[in-house]
Parts: structure tokens; C-alpha cells; sequence
């Protein structure tokens, strides 16, 4: 499995983590009796191991999806409270540090002292002085160790209370929490019967990740109340298997459009994160399953291939590439391919998963393409977004991650998704369905 080793890894810091945690938490609370602390740490360690092997279970067995997200939501939370929690203690040991060698250096200098002066008063007086200034600032004789400071990692522990509270919240309202976001797309060479005639578009299912089928159909039903006349997805319609569309494949099949619903693959689709990157059967199998998928569903699935969309006699053109990102992510997109035939459509339209492809091969070679649709960045699933202003961490990493971008007379849409992966909610960036008007300029 590609991704068991950093699992395991994670796993183990985590339990370092934990440790050094337990460790902190009764020295701050000494006023616990033996009863409590044997308590507490039979808890935490108790909800640390059904955690770990829950994720293990999650990955090996055939756990319920339902029960599979509850346990990845939980240490997903716990984990995150951890993160916050560890930069309190780092800064109270490295106080308690500094302190320590403080000490010792004038200890060392009084010792020295006393005996160049060789004079018991003096040795009196000095460590009879020494003492009242210690217990004056600590409380604590210097033959005491120094103990953690209650206050700092009390601190500590209210400070992961903000991410525990915000996260939760975007779990219990942001997660399905739909947004329609309606786009005028000018298009200079846009046939005249195309005027005015509306395109939807969603990314980014991640059907594995959800527990809740009465939201995802309202979503649906939202999108298909805008009754747009063609509908694109633009890919990572699963985590890694096919089998997790099984529950929903008949939601998404309602989706339909008069002049079709066209899609593509994303990085998560080949199942590159389930099996490696090195082809087998099993992961073949996977693959075609999930082409299966769309098929099944009424998708026009383009992989590095295009179709000729008509009205009234007049055409434009839907292309459509397999994966191709940046970095480690997978490059199986061929545009070579996907512009055959095209040179006489006055318009194209390109559907590919991963925005980076716009700026990396689009722009610089292929000038004929008019607009790209993307997704794949979820918006990180966290940030602020309005109407005039938008910001989250992963514009740090994607220069183009959510919305509308022109450069020259190219444009793209990157759509942030329908779903989510890894943390079971959203926070600022929510879910988002896009209704696009294509005009004329």
C-alpha cells in the first residue's frame, strides 16, 4: 500500500506525542490523587489505541464507510488538538531549560567563589542567600527539580480547544453545506445558438469520505434546480476504490443535462494512493471499474479525447485529459490527443482535474484552448471567501486554487469542490456547485 509507510510513521509520532502529552498533563494537574491519574491515563491511552487501530481496521477491513469516517473524524480532531498543543510545551521545556543551566552557572560561580574567599561566614551568608532568592521566585528549593509550569500548559490546553471548537463546527455545518455560484463566461468566438445557454459544474466527490446520503442528494437536487444545459465533472469521483461509489452511484446518476454531462479523471481516481504507483491487476481492475462508473451513471467520460457539442447547426468543442499535475502527482494527460481534430471548432472548452496544467502546458502551448475547468484543490477545505476577497494556506502552494482566472484571452474556472478528503468538513471554503452563463462579448 503506497501511502501504509507514512501512515505508520504518523502513527508513531503520535504516540510519542501522546507521552510526552500524559507527562504534561499530570504535572500540571498535581493535585490529582493517584486514583485520577491512574484514570486519566488509562483514558487517554485507551481512546489513542482504538484510534490507531481503528484507522489500521479502516484500511485493512471492510469497515462500514459510515463507521470508517466517524473514526477517521475523531483522530483527525485529536490530532489536530495535538499539533496546537505541542509548541506550549516545547516553549515551557525550553524555559525550564534555560532555567536549568542558569542555575547550575551561577551555582558553579558561588562555588568558586567560596572557595577563593575560603571563608565559612561568607559560605553562610552566600547559600543562606541563595536559597531565600530561589524559594522568593519559585516557591521551590534549588535542590527541587523544576516542575512544568501549570500556567503554560493550561494555556495550552485552551488553546486547542479553538481548533477542537472551529473544526467541529465545520464538520457539523460546512460539510454539506452547498454553495451555488453563478459565473457570466465571455467568450469572444461563441456561436450565436450558444449565447446565453448555461453549463454546471462540480468536482471532487470523494464519494469515499461521506456519511450522510440525504445531504449529498440535496446537494444534487440543488444543482439540478438550476437545470443548466450541459454539466461538467471534473474528476476524483472516489479516495482510491471504485467500490466506495456503490451507495451512491444512484444519487449521482440522477444528475442529467439535455446536451449531456461530460467528465474526467482526477489524481485520486487511478488509485495510485491504494496500491502504488507501479501498475498491477488489482489496480487495473480498479481503474476499470471506475470508468465502469461513469458509464454507468450517464457520464460521457473524456479521456484525452474530445466530443463536438451542436446547436442549431453550429458547434464548439468539449476536450477532456486523464490526470496531469504538477510534482508527484500523476501525468497521464495527453493533449496531443484530446486537440485532434479540433483546429475548425471556434470555441474549445477544456475539462482537466488540476489547475497547475493550465499555467505549466496549456498556456504555453496550446493557445487555442479558450477556457480549462479544473478542481482538486478543495481550497484546502479551510480559508475566507467572499465575493471580492478570498484567501487560504494552499494559495501558497497553487497559484490558481479557487474561481475565475483570465491571462490573455485563456481562461480558467477552479471549482472547489463537492466534496472533501481528509478532514471531514470545511471551514470558510464550502462546498460549491458553479453555474456558468456563457455569453458572447
Amino acid at each position: 500500500m503506497g501511502r501504509l509507510p507514512f501512515l505508520i510513521i504518523g502513527c508513531l509520532l503520535i504516540i510519542a506525542f501522546d507521552f510526552y502529552f500524559v507527562k504534561a498533563i499530570l504535572s500540571a494537574f498535581k493535585n490529582w490523587s493517584e486514583t485520577a491519574k491512574n484514570r486519566f491515563t488509562r483514558i487517554y491511552w485507551g481512546i489513542t489505541t482504538v484510534l490507531i487501530a481503528g484507522v489500521f481496521a479502516g484500511i485493512f477491513l471492510n469497515l462500514f464507510l459510515s463507521l470508517r469516517a466517524v473514526i477517521l473524524v475523531i483522530f483527525f480532531l485529536t490530532t489536530a488538538c495535538k499539533i496546537v498543543m505541542l509548541p506550549f510545551l516545547l516553549v515551557d521545556d525550553l524555559r525550564r531549560l534555560a532555567i536549568t543551566i542558569f542555575r547550575r552557572i551561577k551555582r558553579s560561580e558561588n562555588n568558586s567563589a567560596l572557595v577563593a574567599g575560603n571563608s565559612n561566614d561568607q559560605d553562610n551568608a552566600v547559600d543562606s542567600s541563595r536559597k531565600t532568592s530561589t524559594i522568593s521566585k519559585t516557591g521551590l528549593a534549588i535542590e527541587e527539580p523544576i516542575s512544568r509550569s501549570s500556567f503554560i500548559v493550561k494555556a495550552g490546553l485552551v488553546a486547542a480547544a479553538i481548533p477542537l471548537t472551529s473544526l467541529s463546527w465545520g464538520i457539523v455545518s460546512g460539510a454539506y453545506d452547498y454553495q451555488v455560484r453563478r459565473k457570466t463566461l465571455i467568450l469572444p468566438n461563441l456561436p450565436a445558438a450558444f449565447d446565453g445557454i448555461t453549463m454546471g459544474q462540480i468536482s471532487d466527490i470523494h464519494s469515499g469520505s461521506f456519511y450522510n446520503k440525504t445531504a449529498v442528494k440535496g446537494g444534487i437536487e440543488m444543482l439540478l434546480g438550476e437545470k443548466p444545459d450541459f454539466i461538467f465533472f471534473t474528476g476524483d469521483i472516489v479516495n482510491d476504490m471504485a467500490t466506495e461509489m456503490r451507495d451512491y452511484q444512484d444519487i449521482f446518476s440522477k444528475i442529467k443535462a439535455p446536451l449531456g454531462v461530460y467528465s474526467s479523471l482526477g489524481n485520486h481516481d487511478y488509485g495510485d494512493y491504494h496500491f502504488g504507483k507501479e501498475p498491477s491487476p488489482a489496480k487495473a481492475k480498479n481503474l476499470k471499474d471506475v470508468i465502469k462508473t461513469h458509464e454507468l451513471m450517464g457520464w460521457d467520460l473524456l479521456m484525452n479525447e474530445n466530443r463536438r457539442l451542436k446547436i442549431d447547426g453550429e458547434e464548439i468543442g468539449i476536450l477532456g485529459i486523464e490526470n496531469w499535475g504538477m510534482g508527484r502527482f500523476p501525468k497521464y494527460g495527453r493533449m496531443d490527443l484530446a486537440v485532434k481534430n479540433t483546429d475548425d471548432l471556434p470555441v474549445k472548452l477544456l475539462l482537466s482535474h488540476d489547475p497547475s496544467h493550465w499555467r505549466a502546458e496549456v498556456l504555453p502551448k496550446y493557445p487555442q484552448i479558450d477556457a480549462m475547468f479544473s478542481g482538486h484543490t478543495h481550497g484546502m477545505q479551510f480559508g475566507v471567501r467572499t465575493e471580492k476577497y478570498q484567501w487560504s494556506p494552499i494559495e501558497y502552494i497553487y497559484k490558481e486554487w479557487a474561481g475565475l482566472y483570465q491571462e490573455q484571452k485563456q481562461q480558467l474556472y477552479v471549482n472547489v469542490g463537492y466534496g472533501f478528503l481528509g478532514y471531514p468538513g470545511r471551514v470558510g471554503i464550502l462546498p460549491e456547485i458553479t453555474i456558468f452563463t456563457l455569453k458572447r462579448a
